[in-house]
């Protein structure tokens, strides 16, 4: 079974509980926006809730652990109704990615905290071993997560982006290739050579993100030896 899974089989635990998080926070955010921006069909739909059970796919879901890649089930929103539709639909699609980001970023700073606490030396092993899969799960599909749904194609974030802020003209004819962008993105994320030249040097980016949140944070706290709690993952 392992032979097909993208993550290893013993993690799944992790994943598990990391994936209803970032999942959750994200459709959570576009929904709540939405709402607050002055459209109900998200709310009328029971969508504004942090419940997992309203925002997991089981598809997606098995895909991510199965491809690396995964999604929630997508929230109604209804551009129309909004004041600025332009502008509000905008905040709404990025605030979807800004929200894994944010985790991501609360996730470092959980670590430093513990760390700072003295426990991060204290616990046993095991413990030990825990907090550095569980945060290595939750920082990383997070980051990945913010990068992935920036990518502009169909039926990612970034693709709305773009739509709310070109013209009408090219929103039109956006939309009447819309349906070929999905098979572009299928391409890119299922034929190994493609993915490799695309979806791998976006993803390298975590790095960049993560070194940048550590080198901030180790500004104010002790620093955290990461190459020993990620050394499951380093090696």
């Amino acid at each position: 079974m392992q032979d097909f899974l993208w993550y290893p089989l013993k993690d799944l635990p992790f994943i598990f509980l990391v994936l209803m998080i970032a999942f959750t926070l994200h459709e959570f955010a576009h929904a709540y926006s939405a709402y607050k921006f002055g459209d109900r069909t998200a709310y009328d739909a029971g969508r504004v809730t942090l419940n997992p059970r309203a925002h997991l796919d089981v598809m997606g879901t098995i895909l991510l652990l199965v491809a690396g890649f995964g999604w929630a089930r997508p929230v109604p929103v209804n551009r129309g109704r909004f004041k600025h539709p332009r502008l509000m639909g905008i905040v709404v699609s990025a605030v979807g990615p800004l929200s894994n980001l944010l985790t991501a970023v609360v996730g470092i700073l959980l670590v430093y905290l513990v760390n700072e606490s003295g426990y991060l030396n204290s616990a046993s092993h095991g413990v030990q071993q825990a907090i550095g899969h569980f945060s290595y799960y939750l920082i990383t599909i997070n980051v990945l997560l913010f990068l992935f749904n920036l990518i502009p194609v169909p039926p990612l974030d970034g693709y709305r982006i773009i739509q709310d802020l070109v013209p009408l003209k090219v929103r039109i004819k956006m939309d009447q290739h819309a349906q070929w962008g999905i098979f572009l993105f299928l391409l890119i994320v299922f034929i190994p050579a493609l993915r490799r030249e695309t979806l791998d040097p976006l993803f390298s980016v975590w790095i960049d993100i993560f070194l940048f949140c550590r080198d901030t944070f180790e500004q104010v706290f002790s620093p955290v030896d990461w190459p020993t709690l990620w050394t499951d993952f380093l090696m």
